[in-house]
């Protein structure tokens, strides 16, 4: 009887530990979704001087600070001409040649001006128009004279961004966000300096004559799967390089808590 009880304990033991250890390897509760800080952003752009608006999306989510507001583009206006460029009919269908790359290559890399006036001439207003339709931006005016004065807005820039790889024909697109991905030392400011590790950054910035008039930065940033789009614009800053830390300051808030290469999902 005594070895019996002995066993029926033992058994008992046994089957409470078995009870913890279930318990114990229960699949932990997954992480709430990643959301950008807005309102730390929001209170950060409230105490710089100009005016502001942002606006960031995931493939599921969007947020916005006054992502309606109309923005002159600047040079931003630079990764639509060349994604309308690619789409042209003469053009989606071929291998790029040799003095396109030269024009396209230094318009998106450098921000150079010259081969933006050439090939807004050759996209006029109607081929960005198409490729604004297509992209889903709403309040996008297109300005041929002046290219730079064309009105954009954070809403309408982070959708285009969000989407920017698949608004381009397939055989070009591993050009283009080449370009956008290796834009000079000298103007990775901004969301350059706060990208999260691990992430894979694009992205385009627009200021006026360095002023502080407009200065304007969009981007697309990946890491497998995910994917986080981002619109800042800024008009009437102190100074161009007041506004470069306004635009430093906003991406940091809104990209904090993305998860780094070093940290496992």
């Amino acid at each position: 009887m005594l070895v019996a009880a002995a066993l029926l304990s033992a058994g008992a033991g046994a089957g409470a530990q078995a009870r913890a250890t279930a318990v114990i390897e229960q699949p932990a509760v997954a992480p709430a979704p990643w959301r950008p800080d807005v309102s730390a952003a929001a209170r950060f752009a409230r105490g710089r001087r100009g005016r502001i608006a942002f606006s960031v999306r995931t493939p599921t989510r969007a947020w916005h600070w006054h992502a309606n507001r109309q923005f002159p583009s600047a040079s931003v206006l630079k990764a639509m001409l060349m994604v309308a460029y690619l789409n042209g009919s003469s053009v989606r269908g071929r291998r790029l040649r040799r003095a396109e790359r030269a024009l396209l290559s230094p318009m998106i890399r450098r921000s150079a001006n010259d081969p933006a006036s050439r090939l807004i001439g050759i996209v006029g207003s109607d081929g960005l128009k198409r490729l604004a339709r297509r992209a889903g931006m709403r309040r996008f005016v297109a300005v041929t004279g002046i290219w730079g004065t064309s009105r954009i807005t954070a809403r309408d820039q982070a959708r285009f961004l969000g989407r920017i790889d698949r608004l381009m024909p397939r055989r070009h697109r591993a050009y283009a966000m080449r370009l956008l991905e290796t834009i000079v030392p000298s103007q990775r400011w901004g969301i350059a300096q706060v990208r999260p590790r691990g992430w894979r950054l694009y992205f385009k910035g627009g200021w006026g004559s360095g002023s502080g008039a407009v200065d304007n930065q969009v981007a697309l940033l990946t890491r497998g799967r995910q994917r986080v789009s981002v619109a800042i614009l800024t008009r009437r800053s102190a100074s161009h390089e007041y506004a470069r830390r306004t635009l430093r300051g906003i991406a940091r808030r809104l990209l904090r808590g993305l998860p780094r290469a070093d940290v496992v999902p």
